[in-house]
Order: C-alpha cells, then structure tokens, then sequence
C-alpha cells in the first residue's frame, strides 16, 4: 500500500508539472528584452533615439510623450513619432503561434525577416492577428509602429495555438501574409533600374510618400525600370506590369546616377485632381484640415504626412493657405506645407 500510494503521489505531481508547462506555454508571451529605436517623425526617418531593456511591448500612451522603462523617450513629441522594435525571443515548444497585435495608429511585424503583418496606416485602435509555424529556438521578431495624432498604443504578444510539430522552415506565413508580388516586366537595354535590397517585401504606391495608396508588392532582389523620381531623387517610379507605382529608394539599389532619371509629377495620383489649381504643396506634418483660417476654426478634415493638396487661396498674411484635400475645400497652416510644383504667387488672396 506504501508503495501504491507513492506511485500515485508521483504520477499527480507529474500531471501537476505538466499541466503547470503547458500553461505555461500557452499564456500570452509579450517577450522580453526588446531593443526600441524613436524616431521624431511618423515614417521610421531621423534622428533615433534608442532605448533598451524593455521588458514587454505593452504600451498605452494616451495623447501624452511615450514612456518607456518608466521615462519619457528624449525629443520624442506625443504626435509624430515612429519606433522600431527588435528582440530575440526564444520559442521553448515548435507548433503554430498566433500573434495579436494592437495598435493606434500603424504597425507591421516582420519574424525572422518575412513580413507577416502590414497596417502601417494611420488608424485608431484596431487589433489584428495572425498565425505562423515556428521551430523551437530563437526567433527575430521587429515592430514597427507610428503615432499621428491623439491617443497613442501598442500591444504585442504571441500563445502556442496548435500542437507542437516537426520542425520545418520556418516561418510560414499564416493568413494575412503578404499578397503576390507583381509580375516581372521585359527591361529596355541601356535602362535605369532598381532592384530590392533592404526588404524582403515592399510597398510600391500611387505616389511618393509612405501614406500614397498601396498599389502592389515586390520582392526582395526582383528588378524593375525607373521612369521617373521625385525631385530630390528619394521616391522613384518604377515600370510594372501594366502599370507605374512608387518605391522609396532607400529600399533600392540603383545601377546608375538616380538623378538621370526624369522628375515626373505624381501628385494627380493622390487624389487631388491639378484641375483645381496649378500649384501643389505636400503636408510636412498630420495636419487639421479647418473651415476657415484659425486654430479655433472647426476641423473638417486630417491632411496625413506627405499628403498633395491643391492650394486655391492664402491669407492676406500668407500664414493659411486655403486647399483642396480629397475633394474638400478648407484651409490650413502655410507653415507645415511646402510648394512642389506651381508659383505661389499666382494664388489670389481671399478672406476667410
């Protein structure tokens, strides 16, 4: 009897352990030990800021500065910004993994170097997820994620979702992978090409700007003809198949002087016909869109970073501008706008 009762001691103790591990594994694991990059800008360019040690990528700012290790980020506004992520984070059990990610505003996931997740537009919070298969061992995950304007927030975690498995490559993408790259087009001898070096996946867009409409994907070390940059040769024009998008050149290598490539205008692209003014400014900034020119004006519209408007009017200061921004007539701060193409000069002055 001894015996039997020490054998069924054991054997609960055992189921005890077991059952401790598995839940263990299945609770939600927001990782460890992530090293963050802030950025003064809403588009990951800048200065950086880094900050190191975090224990978990759990955050709700609110509408004030981002806090992180118990203090406020250094030059980092509470609108605005943009931060990278990066850790290893150690997988215990091989199995498929759901990742639920939320955020206000965008955010994209990249595990070992695929793109998983790509909401990096501006939003309020929203909470997005999807399913991977992983080996056990290390795996690199990188969180990317922007703030505009208002409330500020980011969640990050994973939970064994499936039954271990043999392990295999990994990852595979699960639901919400990316789509199919665009097809390759035929290149003219002697052309002006870019090919993809800094992202395993990349936007291509409607115009130049991180915030144009997204018209296709290409793949990391795919080639395609330049017809066209913008005028300080960041954004360039690429030649697909049946139709021309916009990829920024930091993701590119060029096989020549990117600056042989032709300016070409983009800005009828964003959803502000030229027919409305000749003279196009772009937003430095997320900015209030207002029934007339004062900060106490109501706000009729939200001009994101890098958005085309058509200028209509200014002030008799020449400190509002009044525009046109997705077919609404409003006016705005000249100072958080640059002219792009057009004089200025030949915009009438109107009242308010």
């Amino acid at each position: 009897m001894t015996w039997r009762k020490a054998g069924l001691t054991i054997l609960v103790l055992l189921i005890v352990i077991l059952s401790m591990t598995m839940g263990s594994i299945r609770a939600q694991d927001f990782g460890s030990n992530w090293t963050g990059v802030f950025f003064p800008s809403n588009n990951l360019s800048g200065s950086g800021v880094t900050v190191t040690g975090i224990a978990a990528l759990n955050f709700d700012w609110g509408t004030g500065v981002p806090i992180v290790n118990g203090a406020p980020v250094g030059g980092i506004g509470a609108d605005n910004f943009s931060a990278r992520f990066t850790g290893t984070q150690n997988i215990a059990v091989p199995g498929t993994y759901t990742f639920t990610v939320s955020s206000d505003d965008g955010v994209r996931v990249y595990i070992n170097g695929a793109l998983l997740l790509d909401r990096f537009v501006p939003r309020a919070r929203t909470t997005d997820t999807f399913q991977t298969t992983l080996n056990a061992g290390p795996v690199l995950m990188v969180v990317e994620y922007f703030e505009q304007i208002d409330q500020a927030s980011l969640s990050f975690s994973w939970s064994l979702s499936g039954a271990p498995v043999t392990p295999g490559p990994s990852p595979t993408p699960g639901p919400t992978s990316t789509p199919a790259p665009t097809g390759l087009p035929p290149i003219p001898s002697g052309a002006l090409t870019g090919t993809v070096i800094r992202a395993p996946v990349l936007n291509v867009r409607g115009g130049p700007s991180a915030y144009a409409d997204r018209l296709g994907s290409v793949l990391r070390g795919q080639t395609y003809a330049i017809v066209g940059r913008d005028e300080n040769a960041r954004w360039f024009l690429l030649q697909l198949s049946g139709y021309q998008a916009w990829a920024s050149g930091y993701y590119l290598y060029i096989n020549g002087n990117e600056f042989n490539a032709p300016i070409v205008s983009s800005y009828s692209l964003q959803g502000n016909p030229q027919q409305y003014s000749s003279v196009i400014a772009t937003s430095e900034g997320t900015i209030r869109l207002r029934r007339t020119p004062s900060i106490y004006s109501d706000i009729i519209g939200r001009i994101t970073f890098g958005g085309a408007v058509a200028v209509i009017g200014r002030s008799p200061s020449g400190e509002w501008w009044q525009v046109v921004w997705k077919d609404t007539v409003g006016w705005v701060a000249a100072s958080w706008f640059e002219i792009r193409e057009g004089d200025l000069s030949s915009v009438p002055v109107v009242q308010g």
